[in-house]
C-alpha cells in the first residue's frame, strides 16, 4: 500500500483514497486520530487559515483558548487531550508581530506540558528574519527566536520563504522553507487572462505600515 506524506510526517492512507485538489493539494477522504491542527488565534485570517487547513486534511480544528489578560498577558487553554499526538500550530504573523510570538510559544509550551508526541509550528512569515546577522553592537535575533521556539517545545517548523535560507541553521529540529513562487504564478496565470501584458504592483511591508 503506497503510503503519501505530508509535511514530512507519514499518512497512512493509501492513495487511492485520496482526492487531487488544484495547486498539487489532496484532500483526505477519512478523518486521522493521531494528529490534530490548533489554531494561535492572533487573528481572524489565522482562524480562517487554520479551519481551510483542518477541512483540507478531514479533521476538526482543536479546541484551545488564546487570549490577553487585562495586564496583557498571554494564556492560553487547550480543551482537550494531545497525549501522544502530533500537533500542528497555525499562526499567522499581524501587526503586533511580539503578541503573535507570545501566543505561539505559550501554546507550544502548553502543548508539551500535555504530552504531545510532536509540536509543529506551521509559519508562513517568520517573524524578525531580517534580523539575521550582526550589525555593529546589535544582536542577531533570529537567532534567539530559533533558541525560544526550541526551548517552549516545537519540533518542527513549516514556513515560507525565508529572507536568507542560512537561517535554517539556527535552528535544531528541522525546518521546511517552502516556496510560494510556483503557487502564485500558477494563481496568475489561472486568475488573469491577459498575464502576459499585466503589471503586478505589490507594497512593500514598510510601505504597508
Amino acid at each position: 500500500m503506497p503510503i503519501r506524506r505530508f509535511g514530512g510526517h507519514r499518512s497512512l492512507v493509501p492513495y487511492s483514497q485520496t482526492s487531487k485538489l488544484s495547486y498539487g493539494y489532496t484532500k483526505m477522504n477519512i478523518s486521522r486520530s493521531d494528529y490534530r491542527v490548533f489554531s494561535a488565534n492572533s487573528s481572524t485570517g489565522c482562524t480562517e487559515l487554520a479551519n481551510k487547513i483542518s477541512e483540507r486534511l478531514g479533521v476538526e480544528l482543536g479546541r484551545s483558548v488564546v487570549y490577553q489578560e487585562s495586564n496583557t498577558e498571554t494564556r492560553v487553554e487547550v480543551k482537550e487531550s494531545v497525549r501522544g499526538q502530533d500537533i500542528f500550530i497555525i499562526q499567522t504573523i499581524p501587526r503586533d508581530v511580539n503578541t503573535a510570538i507570545m501566543e505561539l510559544l505559550v501554546m507550544a509550551y502548553a502543548l508539551k506540558t500535555s504530552c504531545a508526541k510532536n509540536i509543529i509550528g506551521v509559519i508562513p512569515y517568520f517573524p524578525y528574519s531580517k534580523q539575521c546577522k550582526m550589525r555593529k553592537r546589535g544582536s542577531i535575533v533570529c537567532k534567539l527566536l530559533a533558541s525560544m521556539l526550541a526551548k517552549a517545545g516545537l519540533t518542527h517548523i513549516i514556513t515560507m520563504d525565508l529572507h536568507q535560507k542560512e537561517i535554517q541553521g539556527f535552528f535544531n529540529f528541522p525546518i521546511d522553507n517552502l516556496r510560494a513562487s510556483p503557487f502564485l504564478i500558477q494563481y496568475i496565470q489561472d486568475e488573469i487572462p491577459d498575464y502576459r501584458n499585466a503589471v503586478i504592483v505589490a507594497k512593500s511591508p514598510s510601505a504597508a505600515k
